[in-house]
């Protein structure tokens, strides 16, 4: 069963991405030439040390181990040998399908090489009412972690390096005529998930660095809003593929209970202080692989109480 239309209902089923074979492609053109600002070291490439993937299983099994205990049932990917193909990982899903109600759509993703991703999640897609594939052949360029859900066919769409708007007009013209689709330009880097935080209908945690008053989306009119002004810088190996903010990529597990990285011990305490059951856990290669909370999981059922 597929039934998940925003970010904070109830989870009863979700999928735990693996870092097995995780690899850094050399021939994708679009991943070796991608910008950033960090200068002292490459962008790295080949397969990721086995040390670093043997900690993120070990982390990885731990969050799934909290979700059994909540009663979530729990899906993982089928292993798949990125570093023989070039390839990149399955540690985020959440950056490769975006689920709408009983429909999954495949993206067609920033880095070629991540296509191969998709096979890994067949024993799942078929659980779908509906597949919808976005061309790959078309300019379009969208990965899933771009857009936020707030309710049914209601979503954010970051438009960015990772999600263009040929892909935002293609999904506006080919979801439901009645789906409301808000355009947000305020980050031109990668993905929304640590920059917006809707913790349930009504209250949104936001980035301060990149979100303000005057640009904060519409869809948050009447939202009380928590700006973060910082966050504890978490180490990584040798590049950081993600920013400090990946702290805030935590995962609402239901408008009460929220897994969050441990080292953040202010952002924990503003949390308890608004009342949620705060579950402190770690992905200790969050920065290096790019992925937290929110990014190694894609909820597929989300219930409302």
């Amino acid at each position: 069963m597929i039934s998940s239309w925003n970010e904070w209902d109830t989870l009863k089923r979700v999928v735990v991405g693996t870092a097995t074979h995780a690899n850094w492609p050399v021939n994708d053109r679009v991943f070796r030439s991608q910008e950033t600002l960090w200068t002292e070291t490459p962008i790295p490439s080949g397969p990721v040390p086995q040390w670093i993937i043997d900690e993120t299983e070990e982390d990885l099994s731990e969050l799934c181990g909290v979700f059994h205990k909540l009663g979530i049932e729990v899906e993982r990917p089928s292993t798949f040998n990125f570093q023989r193909y070039d390839g990149m990982y399955n540690y985020c899903p959440r950056d490769r399908f975006l689920i709408c109600g009983d429909t999954i759509i495949d993206t067609p993703m920033m880095y070629p090489s991540r296509d191969m991703e998709y096979q890994c999640y067949m024993h799942i897609l078929e659980d779908a009412k509906r597949i919808i594939s976005m061309p790959r052949d078309q300019g379009l360029v969208l990965d899933a972690a771009n857009i936020l859900r707030l309710g049914e066919n209601k979503m954010l769409f970051l438009e960015s390096v990772s999600g263009n708007k040929l892909a935002y007009y293609w999904l506006m013209s080919n979801l439901p005529t009645n789906t409301s689709i808000e355009l947000c330009s305020f980050y031109g880097g990668v993905h929304i998930d640590s920059t917006i935080v809707p913790m349930r209908e009504g209250l949104v945690l936001l980035n301060e660095s990149r979100v303000n008053d005057s640009n904060c989306p519409a869809a948050f009119k009447g939202w009380d809003k928590i700006y973060i002004d910082d966050v504890v810088a978490q180490d990584f190996y040798q590049y950081p593929y993600a920013s400090k903010w990946i702290a805030m990529n935590m995962l609402v597990v239901s408008p009460e209970i929220v897994i969050v990285d441990k080292n953040q011990p202010a952002l924990i305490g503003l949390l308890e202080a608004m009342q949620f059951t705060v579950i402190p856990l770690e992905l200790r290669h969050s920065r290096t692989l790019g992925g937290g909370f929110h990014c190694v999981t894609l909820d597929l059922v989300r219930v409302a109480k």
